[in-house]
């Protein structure tokens, strides 16, 4: 798709001007005053905050232990750093923050790996190196962000920096040339694509950042073309794997590193050659990919989450205004412009996701947007009934209720093996609900991953039989799905592996404006049981449970066993959506079981 628009490349790509340098003042003195204070604030708190060390306890911390979180505290709070400060003196443009961002680049120039310890190996899925091999840079995730926040940086305060500390734009000139540009043109990375090779966000990601960087600098026009085609190359392996329905099958958080990117890579690409890229805003997969986060958010801060992500997904802001407006959808402006509003945070300062915070040019894109997105009027839409056949993600609304299920198969990008699970939620409140993921950690993107309980199907709304469970894997799948406006029908049997007698277990989910009504049927001999989490604490009544202050569950007791295990939630990622103790309903019962929510 995109590759086939090289034939209309110019033969001069300019420079990328997202916004004036902060010399050029009357865009910047134009700010709304909100967001100018906003930034003041934020500056003002970095100015007090001292940069955060990263020492090489850290970086063997987790070659040691498998522990993240040390280092990634430290080295993403070192570019929140630089993106306040930098905020702060290009709406002040006084010269107070020039000495600390002097001193925040130079810190990341001299560190020695930009990529995680997580991230640092060659190979695609191979074990991480102890250290960092400083004359071979990797570009990952994060080398990328932090290449495009410096490019960023130099761009916008060149003149100032280089008054304050000479020679050291030249300094951020040369160490993206050493750890992107050089790496990226002469080398290979595994998410720049390669033929049938699955992708993921990590394509679109790394891309966009690296495309700002390339454009940012003074790069030449032979760089440009070359990183132009390049970046097309992956983008159309990264879209080869979505389906015409768009569907992101790694879930609504990981459309912000995703389907967002992607209209990230875009609109650098539209800008550097319009005539050439512009009118892909108009396909209509790109416009169903930057739909999906309409059609599985909820309420308010919730989002229908399955794999490893959050039911809190982060709010829509001003890129997914700006993906709106570009592919004509009114749905998703709307939505972005709402929940713009109803976000005491918009530049993710207290959600530092790994992406969002540390990123110069979003919060400077919402900065710029905010006037625009604060005069929308548009009230959010959602459709009754979204089913996304290319995941097997199913969404439905009834009165007060909102009913998810995902009726794929375990081989999804950061999968759990969740084949067949419902999340349902009432009056915009989770009443059966998906975890979502711990805290990252070196086992969790390793061939131990789904010794993680959080991963396993018992930990999901799902049947286990005498204490198997779901296997992970493409072939571990639902089948013969169908569905209605308003249910969802399957055989979920294949998405286990062979256990003697079981050949058919059927679910069926509907909504109502009565409630939720799950049916499910088996041949299996022995006793099922049948998991069902809740947020909040259930009372046992004459026929199930009362769920706290929404409701409840209702089941014939006669022929089911039930019994109720709080679950202490520590774990910090968790903590995020969760309070400090969820519910674990599980229903002893044989060959069928009907439970009806209301």
């Amino acid at each position: 798709m995109i590759q086939e628009q090289l034939a209309f490349l110019p033969e001069f790509l300019p420079d990328y001007r997202p916004f004036p340098p902060a010399k050029e003042r009357p865009a910047w003195l134009a700010l709304p005053p909100r967001a100018k204070q906003r930034f003041l604030k934020a500056g003002e708190t970095a100015l007090q905050t001292p940069l955060a060390p990263l020492p090489l306890s850290l970086w063997l911390d987790f070659t040691r232990t498998g522990q993240r979180a040390a280092w990634e505290a430290a080295y993403f709070s070192r570019r929140a750093r630089l993106c306040a400060l930098v905020c702060a003196e290009c709406v002040e443009h006084s010269g107070r923050f020039l000495d600390a961002i002097a001193d925040t680049v130079w810190a990341l120039c001299e560190e020695s790996a930009w990529q995680l310890p997580a991230h640092n190996s060659y190979v695609r899925d191979t074990p991480q190196l102890p250290l960092p091999d400083t004359s071979q840079p990797i570009v990952e995730l994060f080398a990328a962000e932090t290449g495009a926040l410096l490019a960023l940086t130099r761009y916008l305060l060149h003149d100032e920096l280089d008054t304050t500390a000479p020679g050291i734009a030249a300094r951020m000139e040369r160490e993206l040339n050493a750890r992107i540009l050089t790496p990226y043109f002469t080398g290979h990375f595994w998410w720049m694509g390669n033929g049938a090779e699955a992708m993921c966000n990590w394509t679109s990601w790394c891309s966009q950042n690296v495309l700002l960087t390339v454009f940012l600098l003074p790069t030449s026009q032979e760089q440009r073309c070359a990183a132009v085609k390049q970046a097309a190359y992956s983008l159309d392996c990264f879209l080869k794997d979505y389906g015409a329905d768009g569907c992101c099958n790694e879930g609504a958080q990981y459309y912000r590193h995703a389907g967002l990117t992607l209209w990230g890579c875009l609109e650098i690409l539209s800008a550097a050659a319009p005539q050439a890229f512009c009118a892909l805003f108009h396909e209509p997969k790109i416009k169903n990919i930057a739909e999906y986060i309409c059609n599985v958010h909820v309420e308010g801060p919730y989002y229908l989450n399955f794999g490893d992500c959050s039911p809190l997904a982060g709010r829509c802001g001003a890129r997914e205004y700006r993906f709106g407006q570009a592919v004509g959808s009114d749905a998703l402006q709307a939505l972005a412009a709402a929940d713009f509003r109803a976000d005491a945070d918009p530049d993710h300062l207290q959600n530092p996701d790994g992406s969002t915070h540390i990123n110069l040019w979003y919060r400077l894109i919402t900065a710029f947007a905010e006037q625009e997105l604060m005069e929308c009027a548009a009230i959010p839409q959602h459709l009754p009934t979204v089913w996304y056949p290319s995941v097997g993600i199913y969404a439905a609304r009834q009165g007060r209720w909102v009913l998810g299920a995902k009726f794929g198969s375990n081989g999804d990008s950061h999968n759990h093996n969740d084949t067949g699970s419902i999340t349902v939620y009432k009056d915009g409140r989770p009443f059966l609900i998906d975890i979502g993921v711990e805290s990252y950690t070196k086992k969790t993107f390793s061939p131990q991953r789904y010794e993680i309980w959080t991963m396993q199907s018992a930990w999901h709304n799902l049947p286990t039989f005498d204490g198997i469970q779901q296997l992970p894997g493409a072939e571990y799948a639902a089948r013969e799905v169908h569905t209605t406006e308003n249910s969802i029908t399957a055989e979920l049997a294949g998405a286990y592996p062979p256990i003697p007698g079981l050949t058919t277990y059927r679910r069926c989910v509907s909504a109502s404006e009565q409630g939720i009504t799950l049916r499910d049927e088996t041949d299996y001999p022995g006793t099922v049981d049948l998991t069902l989490l809740t947020e909040q604490q259930p009372a046992a009544t004459a026929d199930g449970f009362a769920v706290g202050t929404l409701g409840g569950i209702r089941f014939d007791p006669e022929k089911v066993a039930a019994k109720v295990t709080p679950v202490p939630i520590t774990d910090p990622r968790l903590r995020t959506a969760w309070p400090e103790t969820i519910y674990r309903i599980t229903l002893h019962f044989k060959k069928s079981l009907n439970v009806v929510l209301y």
